[in-house]
């Protein structure tokens, strides 16, 4: 019987075995399927690997992505901060309100979703632009108080009151109630100042419930900014169907859209 050749290969090594032949006689390599095998776990091995999530940003974020965040944000008018790289509290509350405001989950976070909607809502943004018409940027000490819900409840009042109305009409509802809040007068709570007994004709027919639109969050926003079209005024009346002799007895300050506007 004639000696076999076999060959003992490094087991990382593609593997190749000899096949068996008489003494004397010449060894010739053949590729075994085994190579075949180890090939496919690889292939299986790189197939598999997880794919890496895609960031979300959160409060206590820097960097450049933050900067270009906030920039769009402002860019739309939900931010009003300075603009630092820095995902602040501030920030957070802008992405919330915009979330909010384009029907996304309201977290707080920019994950994929929302910077996918943030990208598509700022595409004439550009770098170092300046929005045409920026509100002034200086916050009442009332309106630092304001929580989210407080600003929501504000929305809500204003698109149930003044639905319909110009923009600027808007901004004016959204000023009497931050007015009523700076006075001794009236409730010390925005909650307050809404539900207030015979206050507000929404809250009376229910219509408060009403989604806000995004124009009615914006013009909180740009009250709160500073902008009251209404000069100081506590009240306001629709001429066409106020009957109380009390509200047409108060001193008049000016009219916008429907409403008339008094102290």
């Amino acid at each position: 019987m004639g000696e076999a050749l076999v060959s003992v290969v490094n087991s990382d090594a593609p593997r190749l075995l000899f096949s068996v032949v008489p003494n004397g006689g010449h060894a010739v390599s053949v590729q075994s399927t085994a190579k075949a095998n180890v090939e496919s776990q690889h292939v299986a091995k790189r197939v598999s690997l997880p794919v890496p999530r895609a960031r979300v940003y959160k409060p206590g974020d820097r960097g450049g992505y933050v900067w270009e965040l906030q920039r769009r944000l402002r860019f739309l008018g939900f931010y009003t901060g300075k603009i630092n790289g820095i995902y602040t509290w501030r920030t957070y509350r802008a992405v919330r309100l915009f979330q909010y405001s384009f029907g996304l989950r309201v977290t707080g976070l920019t994950d994929a979703k929302t910077r996918a909607k943030l990208w598509k809502a700022t595409r004439r943004w550009r770098p170092g632009g300046v929005r045409t018409v920026q509100a002034r940027r200086v916050y009442r000490k009332t309106a630092r108080q304001l929580s989210w819900n407080d600003i929501k409840l504000m929305a809500h009042a204003v698109h149930a009151e003044a639905r319909g109305e110009p923009y600027i009409g808007k901004v004016a509802v959204a000023a009497v109630i931050l007015n009523r809040l700076k006075s001794d007068r009236f409730p010390n709570t925005t909650a307050g100042i809404i539900f207030q007994p015979m206050a507000f004709e929404a809250v009376a027919d229910g219509q408060i419930w009403m989604q806000p639109d995004r124009d009615s969050f914006k013009a909180v926003r740009d009250a709160l900014n500073g902008w009251d079209p209404t000069n100081g005024a506590l009240f306001y009346f629709n001429p066409a169907r106020a009957k109380s002799k009390w509200i047409w007895s108060r001193p008049q300050i000016k009219r916008i859209g429907k409403h008339i506007f008094t102290r």
